[in-house]
């Protein structure tokens, strides 16, 4: 019986092991569960008769990846911290950003805290008391088929086609996608695009589907930056604009990050008590105003003609604030 046990319990932490992570080496397994390649071998072909498709990864070091051939969807193992951030995803997904969710997260969500021990499902209940949704129309929502078949196809590092709806109109792209960043409202894809020769950040929700099968796999170019996020984050909030400014802002960029957003520039520190806001606009004058709310004492470093706009901008508030 004890044998019994133990082989069950080393089961549950090789199959833990295999929804971690990709690939995994034999060697690997068997340094992991304390085991040798033979005994992981057999563990392997047991997991396969339970039904969750195992595949073999061919090459000279060989190794073991779980597939997601099978007729029925296998069990998935979490631990509690995971369970927990499923179940609040899952709750926030009934509202979020992602098109016609809703009632399949509620789904999911319900027969998820039926499972949960009693400890873990106090903190759900807790969270799900004390937090409601400010509803109201939703910006870039998302087909749920769309953003899957992307991630797929940046986990996987195969080529996509699409059909994007730019500024000048629909074009084809073809693109070797390579992480999908999400702001409160909108998703976005960094990508490669091969015909261009250059990095690309693409919304997800001007991406007219279905996007047809994934193309042939691509070996992964080294990212634009070591910060994705930062690198989206500038590229939405200032790339795209007829005017680039750069702003230096005389507070810390804690205190100025808690009045910004992330879609709306990026900051760089440039000491304690300093940082420089990276941000764009179509309109000189929105940029003074968006400068000047925060509320900070500021100086222009870009551009150049920002600077009498502000002088402009700032005689018309002292003169309304003299006839008030």
């Amino acid at each position: 019986m004890d044998r019994m046990l133990e082989t069950s319990a080393r089961l549950l932490r090789l199959l833990s092991l295999l929804q971690s992570r990709r690939d995994w080496r034999g060697a690997e397994l068997a340094d992991r569960l304390g085991v040798g390649l033979r005994t992981v071998r057999r563990d392997i072909d047991r997991l396969r008769d339970l039904g969750y498709p195992v595949d073999a990864v061919p090459g000279a070091a060989g190794g073991y990846r779980l597939g997601t051939g099978g007729a029925a969807l296998p069990p998935l193992l979490l631990d509690d911290e995971e369970a927990v951030a499923v179940a609040i995803s899952l709750h926030s997904a009934t509202t979020g950003s992602v098109a016609g969710l809703e009632e399949t997260a509620l789904r999911a969500l319900t027969k998820l805290q039926a499972m949960l021990p009693s400890r873990l499902r106090h903190k759900i209940t807790a969270f799900h008391a004390t937090t409601l949704p400010l509803t109201g129309s939703s910006p870039g929502t998302v087909d749920p088929e769309l953003l899957t078949s992307v991630a797929a196809a940046c986990r996987d590092q195969r080529q996509l086609r699409l059909r994007y709806e730019g500024r000048s109109g629909v074009t084809t792209r073809n693109v070797e996608p390579h992480r999908l960043v999400h702001t409160t409202h909108r998703w976005y894809l960094l990508a490669w695009d091969t015909s261009r020769g250059d990095w690309r950040t693409f919304r997800l929700d001007r991406i007219q589907g279905p996007l047809g099968l994934p193309g042939a796999r691509f070996t992964p170019r080294p990212p634009p930056s070591d910060d994705v996020a930062a690198y989206v984050a500038q590229s939405i909030s200032s790339a795209p604009y007829r005017y680039q400014a750069r702003i230096l802002i005389h507070a810390p960029l804690e205190a100025v990050a808690e009045r910004s957003s992330p879609t709306a520039g990026r900051l760089e520190a440039t000491g304690q008590h300093a940082c420089v806001l990276h941000t764009g606009s179509n309109s000189l004058e929105e940029l003074a105003l968006y400068t000047a709310i925060k509320g900070f004492e500021f100086q222009v470093l870009d551009p150049p003609e920002l600077i009498p706009v502000l002088r402009a901008l700032a005689g018309r508030l002292r003169q309304a604030a003299d006839a008030s």
